[in-house]
């Protein structure tokens, strides 16, 4: 079986098309993808510890802390201490945050919304089946 084959290259393939398009529109608002999906997981109200938003990214606080620092210079984002657990810091949107949050949105409701379009709803039922079932299955993967 050749690379071009396996599950894992339409996968990994799939999913670089898809930030790439993002990263394309969200450009036009002065962001990333990544900082988009950043903002959309920020609890408005409630604000969002740094380690939830380095598992939703899937990376480890240190490698965080610079696009934190980055997003807080541009006015993005405000970091508040908790109150009792002086090691836990939370990040809340500041209003033009509030504004490119929004925009994010706007960009993946309208990506979705020609998913929708074009996808059967038995297509994207089975799709969301087959992606939860190789999910559980990379989780439970073990090399023998």
């Amino acid at each position: 079986m050749n690379h071009q084959e396996t599950i894992d290259y339409f996968l990994k393939i799939t999913w670089q098309n898809i930030a790439n398009k993002y990263n394309q529109l969200a450009s036009e608002f002065g962001i990333t993808q990544s900082i988009g999906y950043l903002l959309i997981n920020i609890d408005e109200h409630e604000g969002t510890t740094v380690s939830e938003v380095a598992a939703l990214l899937g990376l480890k606080s240190t490698s965080l802390s610079r696009m934190l620092s980055n997003l807080q210079q541009d006015g993005l984002i405000y970091k508040e201490g908790h109150q009792t657990d002086k090691r836990s810091v939370k990040l809340y949107l500041t209003e033009k945050g509030k504004e490119k949050r929004h925009l994010a949105r706007v960009v993946v409701r309208k990506f979705n919304d020609y998913l929708n379009i074009h996808l059967s709803e038995q297509d994207k039922l089975q799709l969301v089946d087959s992606l939860k079932t190789i999910n559980d299955l990379t989780t439970n993967y073990k090399q023998e």
